[in-house]
Parts: structure tokens; C-alpha cells; sequence
């Protein structure tokens, strides 16, 4: 894992003193995704730069330093990532090899099949930057699921104009032709989703490479050329349209071996090695292979909460003794939660709002005491069917859309009646006597969620409606017209889908890479920790995408077939339980020791000031949440966020540095 950066174009003197001194501000910047090394390419003929910052894993020798050149001497690379597979490659490569880390084969690779056929034959996480020597032309390329970020886009204007990439925007942000302009348009995306979708970013003229995607831009040239290698939404509607015809003990058997060669592979590290452990179905399940694969005990790690709302360490200790790992469990303090919050905005690099980023910067820091590599088990939802938006609309939609939609707002009005709270305190009653697939954690909040897609009037827009955060960002950001994230192409591939595996393929495409990956990279990234995610091994992908419907939601039950492949590693009775999220309670929060923070950020007079927000909405929500007639704290937390970084613009260096 490491970070990446660099440029094509602007100043170049003879010697390349200056773009030399810009690429080194450039990659110092995220000197954390790399602190074992620097290294630079400069080509003055072409203007290009190639700047990198390693965090070695494999290889730890100089020869596995960047950025490296193929033995031809053709291509130049700066890699962020693994190949996990590079030991299978090197089987069918020629080589000669001067060392052994995945770069080297990655170079071979494309050496020798080419661009487009090297990263079709690669399973891993990446994102890369590669000069080819002999066609003169940058190519820029993100993994197929969207696990490492990749930025680019032309800045400046004549002479200085360049053409910027990298793993972070900061690292964008230090180059002299770099604009600060903020997107309005990115902001109303941003306040629906509570973060900025790809192809997009908070800043106009830069973009995210989407995932599955490669960037040619050859030397002389203005507009570059995307080319999909990969597509997510075509193996969705492939996988829909023909699933395998295999019997429950089968699928389990044949999503074993598949899930325990990615993790078998993914356990490859010259650097130790653990994994995060929440105690659900996902993370158990990974470390659970783990553990089947290991000699020694598994290191596993799990923050704890003191409010029971919101703990799972209790859970993951008693799977990590009956698995038999090495766990590490910290509770933390609310005040120790707290103490990270302004360090969130420059970590993150451009607003997000996902809250349960807080719990997942404090187990990053806690595994990074004792191992570089941690295994995560997210993706798990996504694939199968975890999200009880997915069961609820798979068991409801059918019927729901042939009522009339004036009864059915008139129902939502209804359920939105009581608040949160007061839903809490009903189903605490009633919870003792209900089956456990329909218990729910926090069930106030699920509730007030379900009557917002009750009235819809399509899939699309029940999907939409459920994933909003500000329904409307229009009514709040001045001059925020919400641009298209996903392209004709893609929703007509999704477009006959049934309702529930619509929306598991979108949330693929979008939160999953957009919000849960950008969560989890930034936060594990920002001390020095590689993170990697065995359920999104596009051989998992595929594999998940093709079974029937009926073993990933079975009886009311979410992720059915993954559930039976944990069974067998660890009893059912310490898994089953309401599934309840990694958050923290921001709602409790912003009415006690955020008030003052919160209330100083969206003040009237400050949002008035700042031009971006129309203070009205905001400032009523507040109030609703203030007095407890609403939970609000969702859509405040998308506002407060996109303060605190905008705050941090004005001092971005020392942002920076609060942040490491």
C-alpha cells in the first residue's frame, strides 16, 4: 500500500529542478500512505512526473522501490496496492526477475500482454500511474471494485497548465496550478449522499477514475480516453440473468473454496498481519478462513462501547475465543471518540459524513500498534443481501406499489408520527416476542427510514429515497443543481433487474466504492495501514453474483449462504443477533458535547456569510433535533462535515498536520 502522485505538463525547467521540487511537495503530503520511501521520475522532453511514497509489504528491499521501470526500459510505474495474485502470473511470464514484490510482475505483465489484458489478468486492489516510453502516453488505472482512489484532471491556465493525478486531493492540491474552487454541484451530491460520487469530487475540474477503468492520455493531448476493463453492472445483470443451477450445501461448498483462496492469497505479507473483528457475519467469516489457514493465532482487533447500542466487542470476543485469534479489544471513552473529530476533515481529504468513520479510525490506530496488513470484512452486504433495506423491499415492494401512493404517503405520515425515540421504546416491548429476523437495532431510525421510501413510485426512486440523506439539496446549497453520477449505459444494463438485487448492484457501484472503501482506506491509510477486503475479489464478485437469488435472502434471512459458510467455523448462537452497524451516537452527541462545536460551525450568521448553504433549512433542523422532535443526525453531520473541511481550506498545511 502505498500513494501515488504526479503530473504531465506546466513547469518544466532544463534541469527539472522546479518540477522536482513541485512533485516532492506533491507526494509529502501523503507521506503516510508511504513512510518507508520516496522516489521520483522526471521525463523534461515530455513534462512528466512520476512521484511515489512506498509502505512496503512485499519485497522489502530496494528492489521493490518506485517508481520502477520495466527491463526494457519502456514503461515507468508508481503503484499503490497488491497483486494478489502475482505469484500465479509469474508462472506465465518470461521475467527475468531481479526481486520478488508484485510491481516487478505487474510490470512483466503489461510488458508483455499489454495494458488492457495485464489488468484483466490481475486479481487485487490498485491504483497506478504508467508512462509508456514508446507511444508517448500516460495511463492512469483503478482496480475493478474501487478500493483505491485515484484523482486526475487538467488545472492552470497557457503555459502552466498541467494535467494532475493522485491517491489523494491533497496531494493535487500542491501543485501551483491547483484551483480550490468547490463544485456546487458536487456539494448537492454530497448533501443527499453524505459523500461526493464518483465521477465526481468537491473540487471542479478534478474527477475520481472510476473503478474497472483506464486512463489514456497520450503527450501533447487535452482530452484523455477512458476505457472499462471491467464492469461491475454488467456482471450483475449477467449474474441476475443466468444464476447457477447449485443446491444449498453445494453453494456453500463452492463459496468456501472460492472466499479461501482470496483469503489464502490476501494472507501474503512480508509485514505482520491481523484482521478487524466486529463479531458480525463478514469480518467472522474472514477471519474464521484465516484461522483455518494459519499455523498460529490470527491477530484480530475490536473497539468497544461502553453504550450497548452501539457495542460489538462483547460479540467479536466471544468469536475470537472460540476461533482461537490473538484479540485485542480497546473500549473507548466518548471523550477519546470525541478527541478525534477535528482531525476527520483532512484525513477524509473532501467532505464525508459516514459517522461510523470515527470507530474505524480508532480500530486502524489500534491494529497499527501491532501489524501493517489488516483483513476487513466489508463487502459482505453488498453481495449478499445484507441490508434489511434489501429484505424489507424484496418481502414489500410487490405489494406496497399497488396501493395508491396518496395512502401510502398518508401511512408514512403516520409512521413518522413518533419519533425515533418513541418507536425505541415500542419495540422494546414487543422485541422479546418476535423472531430474531425481525429484531432490529435501533429500530427508531429504520422506521423513520422506511416510511421515507413508502411513497415511492418506482425501484429507482425507493432506492433513492433511501439512501438520502437531504432529500432535497437543492432547498439547502445556493446554487446546487445534482449532476448525473451513473451513465445511461450502466442504469439500462440494471434496468430489469428485480427490485432487491437492483439495489444491492447500485449500492455496488456507488456507496460501497464511494462511501464504506473511501472509509476504510483514508482512515487505515492515515496510520500507515494496509487494509485489504477478500470478499470484494472480483472472483468472489462474480461467483456471489451468480447464485440464485434464494440463498442470499432465505426464509427472512439476509446473507444465507455466506451465514452457512460461518456456521461451520463458528456456532450460529454467537452470531445471531440484530444487525447493528459500526456508529457512534452522534444523535446524543450534538445535543451534549458537540453543541457548542456544532452550533459555533452552522451558525446563521456563518452560513449567510460563506455563501454555499441557505441557512433556513439547516438551522430548522437543528432546532427539530435540539428539542428531540426529530433525529436529525444524519443531515446535520453531512453540514458539519462540509464546515470542518471547508474551515481547513483556509490552512490546509497545518490541517494536514493536525490530521498526522
Amino acid at each position: 500500500m502505498c500513494g501515488i502522485a504526479g503530473f504531465i505538463g506546466g513547469r518544466f525547467d532544463n534541469g527539472g529542478q522546479i518540477a522536482r521540487a513541485t512533485l516532492a511537495r506533491m507526494t509529502g503530503a501523503i507521506a503516510y500512505r508511504g513512510p518507508d520511501s520516496a522516489g521520483a521520475w522526471l521525463d523534461s522532453e515530455h513534462k512528466v512526473a512520476l512521484g511515489h511514497r512506498r509502505l512496503a509489504i512485499l519485497d522489502l528491499s530496494p528492489a521493490g522501490e518506485q517508481p520502477m521501470a520495466s527491463p526494457s526500459g519502456r514503461y515507468v510505474i508508481v503503484y499503490n496496492g497488491e497483486i494478489y495474485n502475482h505469484l500465479e502470473l509469474r508462472e506465465r511470464l518470461s521475467g527475468p526477475w531481479r526481486g520478488h514484490s508484485d510491481t516487478e510482475t505487474l510490470l512483466a505483465a503489461i510488458e508483455e500482454w499489454g495494458v488492457e489484458t495485464a489488468l484483466g489478468e490481475c486479481a487485487g486492489m490498485f491504483a497506478l500511474a504508467l508512462w509508456d516510453r514508446e507511444e508517448k502516453a500516460l495511463v492512469l488505472a483503478r482496480d475493478r471494485l474501487g478500493e483505491k482512489p485515484l484523482y486526475y484532471g487538467w488545472q492552470g491556465d497557457g503555459v502552466e497548465a498541467a494535467f494532475l493525478f493522485g491517491s489523494e486531493l491533497k496531494a493535487l492540491a500542491r501543485h501551483p496550478a491547483f484551483r480550490r474552487e468547490i463544485d456546487r454541484r458536487s456539494l448537492a451530491l454530497f448533501t443527499r449522499f453524505n459523500y461526493v460520487p464518483a465521477p465526481h469530487s468537491i473540487y471542479a475540474g478534478i474527477a475520481k477514475l472510476p473503478p474497472g477503468t483506464f486512463l489514456t492520455l497520450r503527450a501533447g493531448g487535452k482530452t484523455p480516453v477512458l476505457t472499462a476493463y471491467w464492469s461491475a453492472a454488467e456482471v450483475a445483470a449477467n449474474g441476475s440473468a443466468a444464476p447457477l443451477d447449485i443446491g444449498p450445501e453445494e453453494a456453500t461448498d463452492a463459496l468456501e473454496r472460492v472466499l479461501g483462496k482470496a483469503v489464502s492469497q490476501q494472507m501474503i505479507s512480508d509485514v505482520p498481519l491481523g484482521a478487524f473483528l466486529s463479531g458480525g457475519v463478514d469480518s467472522s467469516t474472514v477471519v474464521a478462513l484465516m484461522q483455518a489457514q494459519s499455523s498460529r493465532p490470527v491477530k484480530s482487533f475490536s473497539i468497544g462501547f461502553h453504550d450497548r447500542a452501539y457495542n460489538e466487542a462483547e460479540h467479536a470476543g466471544a468469536v475470537a475465543r472460540h476461533l482461537g485469534t490473538d484479540h485485542t479489544e480497546l473500549y473507548v471513552r466518548p471523550e477519546d471518540a470525541l478527541a478525534v473529530i477535528p482531525s476527520l476533515p483532512s484525513i477524509y481529504d473532501e467532505p464525508f459524513a459516514d459517522a461510523s468513520q470515527v470507530p474505524t479510525l480508532l480500530v486502524s490506530r489500534l491494529a497499527r500498534r501491532q501489524v501493517t496488513v489488516a483483513l476487513s470484512g466489508d463487502g459482505g452486504d453488498e453481495l449478499f443481501a445484507g441490508y434489511n433495506r434489501y429484505r424489507l423491499a424484496a418481502r414489500n415492494w410487490g405489494r406496497i406499489s399497488k396501493l395508491p401512493r396518496p395512502l401510502r404517503r398518508a401511512a408514512a405520515r403516520g409512521m413518522v408520527a413518533l419519533s425515533p425515540e418513541q418507536w425505541n421504546k415500542v419495540a422494546g416491548v414487543v422485541s422479546p416476542i418476535l423472531p430474531a429476523s425481525m429484531r432490529l437495532s435501533l429500530p427508531g431510525e429504520k422506521v423513520h427510514k422506511a416510511a421515507r421510501g413508502l411513497a415511492s413510485g418506482s425501484p429507482g426512486e425507493l432506492y433513492r429515497e433511501l439512501v438520502s440523506s437531504w432529500r432535497d439539496p437543492g432547498e439547502i446549497v445556493i446554487g446546487g443543481a445534482e449532476p448525473a453520477t451513473l451513465g445511461p449505459e450502466t442504469l439500462a444494463r440494471l434496468e430489469g433487474l428485480p427490485v432487491c438485487e437492483r439495489m444491492m448492484a447500485l449500492d455496488m457501484l456507488t456507496y460501497l466504492p464511494d462511501d464504506i472503501l473511501a472509509k476504510v482506506d483514508r482512515a487505515a491509510m492515515s496510520v500507515s495501514l494496509e487494509t485489504r477486503v477478500p470478499l470484494l475479489d472480483h472472483r468472489v464478485v462474480e461467483f456471489a453474483w451468480r447464485l440464485p437469488q434464494g440463498l442470499k435472502l432465505r426464509g427472512g434471512e439476509t446473507k444465507w449462504v455466506l451465514r452457512q459458510l460461518l456456521y461451520r467455523h463458528v456456532p450460529r448462537g454467537l452470531i445471531e443477533r440484530p444487525k447493528m452497524g459500526f456508529g457512534i451516537p452522534i444523535d446524543a452527541w450534538l445535543r451534549g458535547p458537540l453543541k457548542g462545536w456544532a452550533e459555533e460551525l452552522i451558525s446563521e450568521r456563518r452560513l449567510a456569510g460563506e455563501g454555499y448553504f441557505r441557512p433556513g433549512p439547516i438551522r430548522a433542523a437543528w432546532d427539530a433535533h435540539q428539542s428531540g422532535r426529530a433525529n436529525m443526525q444524519y443531515q446535520l453531520w453531512a453540514i458539519l462535515m462540509f464546515q470542518s473541511w471547508l474551515e481547513g481550506q483556509s490552512a490546509p498545511e497545518e490541517a494536514e498536520g493536525l490530521a498526522a
